[in-house]
């Protein structure tokens, strides 16, 4: 994990937020690198699930909502983490993450199949006093306590005046809240979904594991509407399971070996949900959620119902059939799509270092060099190649720094897929050398076949 942070900042994926005065705590910005990777991560999910769907639609809500909506979904009683707190630093910490890692260390104290997650929070203090688990310092820690996510803010410019808001913890709300603005503004009909992708922000109490967990994320989120008496939602659950593993698998080109489904036990699923699936990723840190997939029922449409006074049901155009259709929900982060990319992409070949990523991701698909940066003639050719690539639609970089081999282990860090050199011979025959990314082999193509050769590359 300490290679990838390194290469991560070294190349202008991720710093840390503003970190001239010292940082912010599990808060990241996303450089040049990592801006472009994670465009690509959006672009390819919302054509994959909203352009080449019939039956799923866009939208793009606010991060501030009206205070209500969360009081409706539940969030502002049952938004809540586990918290202790060191007794003589005063940090906090996750009650349940500092018992996962003593159990780590002493594996034979609990039983098999013993899991953190199905412990109450009174469980937890039961087990914490018992084992004498301490702080990552050593210090004695107070009995765990509930500690909401949300975070609070107001809105407002005179003092008395000011009126609470929340920054929303999920996006999902945003899409209930105009369920019947979509039915009435398109002609959507059961059963149909929106998507959605957009930052929540959460009051996360540990810090650590890089980027997969922050304080503000961004999250790709679907509520799927269907009718229960026609549709089966199991079956509908695992339609969507198989799209979720086929965009990881076949999409975005990750390992199959270190993915795998994982039900959530009774204790442990949201009190909105009737059954969930979380698709974990083997991450250097260990088995971790990358996406959840929830069946909502019609919990959040009937408590909007409740709360606003609004009817959120739909009516049938055929039968007259009035109801308040129930959700399945395939949710994921973005940035932990970002994360599993470059972990899963991360390769070492001796002194070379490069990241195997599939060139629909690569934040540059060519890289375009003059062998010899001072001579006029050379760099002429080479900037009307990358000029007419780049028109050509082609994500195109330019690199005369250094010499030749520099520059190739500079774009191999990257994930550049392929690397064009222009050299005399390219003056003479037409000619330049084609470098690929992972096995580093090169070949001669003519200059009048590069975009239909890149073009080829990127489909297949």
């Amino acid at each position: 994990m300490d290679k990838i942070v390194s290469l991560c900042k070294r190349r202008g994926f991720v710093y840390p937020t503003s970190e001239i005065y010292g940082g912010l705590a599990s808060s990241y910005d996303y450089g040049p690198m990592g801006a472009e990777l994670l465009r690509n991560i959006r672009n390819l999910w919302w054509e994959t699930f909203i352009n080449n769907r019939d039956d799923m639609v866009g939208i793009d809500t606010q991060i501030l909502l009206h205070p209500t909506t969360w009081i409706a979904s539940g969030h502002v009683a049952s938004f809540t983490d586990p918290v202790v707190e060191d007794k003589k630093t005063h940090k906090r910490y996750r009650a349940d993450h500092l018992i996962e890692e003593w159990i780590g260390k002493h594996p034979e104290s609990v039983e098999p199949g013993f899991k953190v997650e199905n412990l109450l929070v009174i469980e937890m203090a039961t087990f914490i006093a018992k084992n004498k688990i301490k702080s990552p310092e050593g210090n004695e820690i107070t009995e765990p306590k509930k500690f909401n996510l949300l975070f609070e803010t107001k809105m407002g410019v005179v003092e008395g005046e000011k009126s609470i808001l929340y920054l929303r913890g999920e996006t999902a709300q945003g899409i209930f809240t105009n369920f019947k603005n979509v039915l009435d503004s398109s002609r959507v009909k059961l059963p149909f979904g929106i998507g959605q992708i957009g930052k929540s922000f959460r009051n996360e109490i540990t810090s650590g594991q890089f980027i997969f967990r922050t304080l503000e994320l961004e999250q790709a989120e679907i509520e799927y509407f269907f009718d229960p008496d026609t549709t089966e939602w199991k079956n509908l659950m695992n339609k969507w399971k198989d799209d979720m593993w086929k965009f990881v698998t076949d999409t975005l080109g990750i390992d199959k070996s270190k993915l795998r489904f994982r039900q959530h036990t009774d204790k442990e699923r949201s009190h909105y949900s009737r059954d969930t699936y979380d698709l974990d990723f083997e991450f250097p840190f260990g088995w971790k959620e990358l996406w959840g997939i929830a069946y909502r029922t019609d919990y959040d449409l009937k408590q909007h119902m409740k709360h606003s006074g609004m009817s959120l049901e739909y009516v049938d155009s055929v039968s007259g059939k009035k109801f308040i259709p129930h959700v399945i929900e395939p949710a994921v982060g973005i940035n932990r799509i970002f994360l599993m990319i470059l972990a899963d992409g991360y390769r070492e070949d001796g002194n070379r270092i490069y990241l195997a990523l599939k060139p629909s991701l690569a934040p540059y698909t060519v890289a375009v060099f003059p062998l010899i940066a001072n001579k006029e003639n050379v760099v002429s050719k080479a900037r009307e190649i990358y000029h007419k690539l780049k028109k050509q639609g082609i994500k195109t970089n330019w690199d005369a720094r250094g010499n030749i081999g520099k520059r190739y282990f500079a774009q191999d860090e990257v994930g550049t897929p392929w690397c064009v050199t222009i050299d005399y011979q390219s003056l003479e025959d037409e000619t330049v050398t084609v470098r690929e990314r992972d096995t580093a082999t090169q070949q001669r193509i003519k200059i009048s076949n590069l975009s239909a050769y890149f073009q080829k590359r990127l489909k297949e």
